[in-house]
């Protein structure tokens, strides 16, 4: 069994994913990476392994869960256990928007993968993470999510209407509250925690690099202190 500490990152063959890679990697962490796309996966991991990190590409996508099986089969069977989940994959889709407005089934597919695709994945790596002396289960979510926030007129994500996209991560939120209490006394810890307002190719524009990013949820995956906390670069973000 490995010595150090293992982590699977999902959606990680670019953006945000793909720098939580790599920083948990350069901490001595040997990383899974995992992506919906085989080619665009083994690249990112290529990348990665060229910078001398313990890498290596699981296919997992989180609309397919014989795929979210597979991959936690093939994680047990190489390393029998799971330190780190960074549950990182979503989508946002386009013609999402008020709720008068927004195309249902783009809200069905943001909350399918955002929301009902994480829990999978979660579910399906839980025996592992018990297996883990300690775990630690890292929940990407957003201020977008923020019941609080999308409520208060002043906040600057009150005009920020997508209701797919913030709905799935306020359920995101939800899985973290019930999630710490169902793991209390277990050694598993779970926060959510929203890196702040990153460009990616999800968003397009922000004001962060996915290096900055990526930093605050490697933080909580490094550090065991702390559980059932909604926190972004600014502090702890109200529910």
């Amino acid at each position: 069994m490995d010595k150090n500490r293992i982590a699977l990152v999902t959606g990680a063959n670019k953006g945000i994913g793909l720098e939580i890679a790599r920083q948990l990697g350069a901490a001595g962490i040997v990383v899974i990476l995992g992506a919906r796309d085989a080619r665009r996966g083994q690249t990112a991991v290529d990348e990665l392994i060229a910078q001398g990190l313990s890498v290596s590409f699981v296919q997992l996508d989180l609309n397919d869960l014989a795929s979210v099986e597979r991959a936690a089969q093939a994680i047990a069977d190489r390393h029998g256990r799971l330190d780190i989940l960074v549950n990182n994959a979503g989508i946002f889709d386009p013609i999402d928007g008020p709720p008068g407005s927004a195309s249902l089934e783009a809200v069905r597919r943001v909350m399918e993968t955002n929301f009902i695709g994480t829990l999978a994945v979660t579910q399906a790596m839980l025996p592992l993470l018990r297996a883990a002396p300690s775990a630690r289960i890292i929940n990407l979510s957003s201020s977008l999510g923020s019941l609080a926030l999308n409520g208060d007129p002043s906040s600057p994500y009150y005009s920020a209407r997508y209701i797919g996209y913030n709905a799935s991560k306020a359920a995101l939120n939800m899985l973290t509250v019930q999630l710490n209490e169902e793991l209390r006394g277990t050694g598993i810890a779970v926060n959510s925690v929203s890196p702040g307002f990153v460009k990616t190719d999800l968003t397009g524009y922000g004001t962060m690099t996915p290096e900055e990013g990526a930093r605050l949820p490697v933080h909580y995956a490094l550090d065991g202190t702390g559980s059932g906390r909604f926190v972004e670069p600014d502090g702890v973000t109200p529910w």
